[in-house]
């Protein structure tokens, strides 16, 4: 188990070999400074042979000395803040904790975790307290060593200054920065002490997404919103892999948007590459989703027969579906965990890798993005529509609960092509994205009533099989049914009033 985890913030600054130490008390916010204390630190960096946790900005180390000796990873949140995991050192060098294996999975992807750079620290520390004795900050003289295990060099040897965040108020920070680079003392121009030790092996900046214009290009709204999406596939992975809260959900929601944006922009991207894409996205959040599923129907009964009277709950109800949910619930979340660690979900992220790197674009994706783009949600607007008719002519109840679900998926991709299309569109269309939203929740209600009322069904069959009774089985199916008629009603009323307006590309 990890002793903690934690949010970085903190600078590095590059001073002369024979700098004299800034006045940290004339730091403003400080009030005064403790005495310095001396550590030794001696730190093992692992990476894959080809850098790709470097190349996310990514560090692993097993470091030993100081208080917080152990194996620390450090993942970028954003340009100033890195979350910090923290492992104990355990008996063996050279096994990564499971734990954190786990946390980068998703970028080593079964690649073998090796060290890459050695670095040792001589390290005076001097904390930064404020008027009411908060520690604010820790300041760092750190005398470094550092000897690429990547490839041979020379060790190199260099002096670094550093202040951490520990109580203190990010302006800090900047007046840190402002005071030292008066005294001659600029920030330090690589991020890290990995980034110096490796030299020229270190990979250079990941690409940013583009920045969609309303005259740029048309590929910039798809290509920026594509790429969100992987990054958010990535940044959820770790989650789903130790049964975070909500992670699964997050996943699959991205994998979604994934593969509705690749539909949606179908006619500005290379059809064979999205095609594979979207299929294996498609076994992705389905074979990942099955377990939340389940989750979500074992809340609902749960709050069914949690407001049930208890004369109604003929029989061990609650025990019955509790393990007709466990029985399916845990081989789907093995089979989910299973296609995490699989080749094939290994060779989909080195395929939406390669498809940023290399878009496969058409001829249409360099036309004008406020009129392409326009289009194409418009598209999307007039696909649903299409399905909300088809719900009106289907006469039984099955057809029509059918023809509902497949309204409720226009609605889901026309509100992820408005959410992409908000760069250029503006306020017009994250008020249509929210206006499909809301349309989908309230069909995803009624979708939800009717898988629970099939698996009441199935529970009332293996009851009167065993000899049980039925009734709170049949009670607890029409209630649902009642669930499932009002969102209905409550779709034709949002139809009828207020059903999402266009945008106005023309």
């Amino acid at each position: 188990m990890a002793r903690f985890d934690a949010i970085e913030v903190e600078r590095k600054y590059s001073p002369g070999e024979s700098a004299d130490l800034p006045r940290l008390a004339s730091i403003r916010g400080v009030d005064h400074v403790g005495e310095p204390g001396s550590d030794q630190l001696d730190a093992v960096y692992f990476d894959t042979e080809g850098l790709a946790l470097a190349g996310q900005r990514i560090t692993l180390r097993r470091r030993t000395g100081g208080l917080d000796a152990g194996w620390h990873l450090k993942l970028p949140v954003t340009a100033e803040e890195r979350q910090e995991v923290v492992e104990p050192l355990g008996n063996d060098q050279e096994s990564v904790p499971e734990r954190l294996r786990q946390h980068v999975l998703v970028h080593t992807r079964g690649r073998a975790l090796k060290p890459v750079a050695r670095i040792k620290t001589l390290r005076s520390s001097t904390l930064l307290y404020g008027a009411d004795g908060a520690i604010l900050a820790q300041f760092s003289d750190d005398r470094v060593e550092a000897q690429s295990l990547a490839a041979p060099a020379e060790p190199q040897r260099w002096r670094e200054w550093e202040i951490e965040l520990v109580e203190g108020h990010r302006k800090l920070l900047k007046d840190a920065d402002a005071r030292l680079a008066a005294a001659g003392v600029p920030l330090a121009t690589l991020p890290s002490k990995l980034a110096r030790a490796l030299g020229s092996n270190y990979p250079g900046d990941p690409a940013p997404a583009p920045s969609p214009e309303r005259q740029g290009p048309a590929a910039d709204v798809a290509l920026s919103y594509i790429f969100r999406q992987i990054q958010a596939l990535k940044t959820h992975d770790p989650g789903v892999r130790v049964d975070a809260p909500d992670a699964v959900h997050q996943l699959r929601v991205a994998a979604r948007r994934l593969r509705s944006a690749l539909a949606t922009f179908r006619k500005l991207l290379d059809t064979p590459s999205t095609r594979f894409l979207r299929s294996e996205l498609q076994w992705l959040a389905g074979t990942v989703g099955e377990a939340r599923d389940i989750e979500v129907i074992r809340a609902r009964l749960n709050d069914m027969i949690s407001a049930e009277p208890p004369e109604f709950l003929m029989g061990p109800v609650a025990q019955q579906i509790e393990k007709h949910l466990d029985d399916i619930y845990r081989p789907a979340r093995a089979a989910g965990l299973a296609a995490l660690d699989s080749g094939r979900y290994f060779r989909l992220l080195d395929s939406l890798d390669s498809f940023l790197a290399d878009p496969p674009l058409t001829d249409a994706a360099g036309k004008e993005a406020l009129k392409t783009i326009g289009r194409l949600v418009s598209a999307e607007q007039e696909r649903m529509e299409k399905a909300v008719r088809a719900v009106d002519s289907a006469s039984d109840t099955g057809p029509q609960d059918a023809a509902l679900h497949e309204v409720r998926k226009c609605a889901k991709r026309l509100r992820y092509a408005a959410e992409a299309a908000s760069p250029i569109f503006g306020k017009k269309a994250t008020d249509l994205a929210r206006a499909a939203e809301g349309i989908q929740e309230i069909l995803g209600d009624f979708h939800d009533s009717v898988v629970i009322r099939e698996t009441l069904l199935k529970l009332a069959a293996e009851s009167a099989a065993g000899g049980g009774s039925g009734f709170s089985y049949g009670r607890l199916h029409a209630l649902e049914e009642q669930r499932g008629d009002q969102s209905r009603a409550r779709f034709n009323d949002v139809w009828e009033t207020s059903k999402p307006q266009p945008l106005d590309w023309k």
